[in-house]
């Protein structure tokens, strides 16, 4: 090969490796740059303690989206759970006293990395003085009269009442409208503007458990309560006539001949509902303030088919001893008497929560003697709302 030969090669071989060095630096990309590190927070710290029960726990994430998130504590490590919004999870219900909880959440970064907190606290004590338990009536899975009202009763009152009342809810399938009233402090009730109507199944969710009742008091627990509405039982006692007509559904289904109060202990005038049933009852006169040294004092034992209607003492009963005076006067200390028969049937045919109406009477009910809640009108029954103009 000439000397220019070996130039022109040697210059062509330098273009080449030139060329393939440039075309290696054009592919190269620079790196990405690494994202912002997500930021885990919640409202309890670690090591607290006192933390107050009504507290409900939050955790939130920046520059991040929240993974799993997992509280638990107590005799049985319980999970509260809870639902995310965005970049926060929220708890479903506040907590147990004097419980230590752990909280654990992980969140990912925009490009993967992940991050995780761990924190442990304690809830504030309570003695039982300091909560207040919620009894409710009906009970679960009871089937009741079409004028059973739903009864919430504390055992330690209720001040905050407006709060609590927030929190209580019934509703039913199929709907009506229904309101609460507080009877005091310790009671409130709920009721729809109308009879239930027969068949309907009715759902109490009572989210109160550890919730602020006001002067340092907490609901103690939440209650959940189903129930059903039987057959419309809606039964008249004419006191003048000396029947009771029993309508079932609608329909007329029995005329008894009856005695209730005479004229210094007339039953009272009004809509009664019944409260309680017995089969037997042992009826002492001194429960409804006749002393047992008054002549008309009595201590009756095992009355039968016996259904209370007010808190004073009035019953519809079985009451063979005043046979004679059935559909003809009224000779009782204020309750309905009946023959046996038919007063085994009633009782039969009956539920709590049944309406007995009770008219021709010049004595008045008086309210709260007994579930008196269908005397007031429903303006004034709405009234009764914590929640009332709010």
């Amino acid at each position: 090969m000439s000397s220019f030969s070996r130039v022109v090669v040697a210059a062509v071989a330098a273009l080449v490796l030139v060329g393939c060095s440039d075309s290696g630096a054009s592919d190269t990309e620079p790196a990405a740059a690494a994202g912002p590190e997500p930021v885990l927070s919640a409202n309890v710290t670690d090591g607290q303690t006192d933390v107050p029960v009504e507290t409900i726990v939050t955790v939130d994430v920046e520059d991040g989206e929240l993974g799993e998130v997992v509280v638990r504590g107590g005799e049985d490590d319980a999970v509260i759970e809870g639902t995310v919004d965005g970049a926060r999870w929220t708890a479903a219900e506040r907590l147990e006293p004097a419980v230590d909880y752990t909280l654990q959440a992980t969140a990912s970064g925009t490009d993967g990395q992940q991050t995780e907190l761990e924190t442990g606290f304690t809830s504030q004590s309570l003695t039982l003085d300091e909560q207040t338990y919620p009894s409710v009536a009906p009970l679960q899975g009871e089937t009741v009269g079409v004028g059973m009202p739903v009864i919430v009763n504390f055992d330690l009152p209720v001040e905050d009442r407006a709060t609590f009342e927030q929190h209580m809810a019934v509703t039913s399938e199929p709907q009506v409208e229904g309101a609460w009233n507080w009877i005091s402090d310790r009671v409130v009730h709920w009721r729809p503007k109308e009879y239930w109507p027969a068949g309907t199944k009715v759902h109490v969710d009572l989210q109160l458990n550890s919730l602020p009742a006001g002067q340092g008091i907490y609901g103690q627990q939440n209650q959940v309560v189903d129930f059903e509405v039987g057959s419309s039982v809606v039964s008249t006692v004419d006191v003048n006539a000396h029947t009771l007509t029993v309508d079932i559904d609608g329909q007329t289904a029995r005329t008894i001949p009856v005695s209730s109060g005479a004229p210094q202990w007339a039953s009272r005038e009004g809509t009664k509902i019944v409260m309680e049933k017995f089969d037997t009852i042992d009826m002492d006169a001194a429960t409804t303030g006749v002393d047992s040294s008054d002549p008309n004092y009595y201590n009756m034992k095992g009355v039968k088919w016996a259904m209370r209607l007010t808190n004073s003492g009035e019953f519809i009963h079985a009451a063979p001893w005043s046979a004679g005076s059935h559909g003809r006067a009224n000779v009782s200390h204020g309750c309905v008497g009946m023959g046996t028969e038919d007063a085994g049937w009633l009782y039969q045919n009956s539920k709590r929560g049944d309406v007995v109406n009770f008219v021709g009477s010049t004595r008045a009910l008086e309210p709260q003697n007994g579930w008196t809640d269908w005397n007031v009108d429903w303006e004034t029954w709405q009234s009764g709302s914590a929640l009332a103009g709010a």
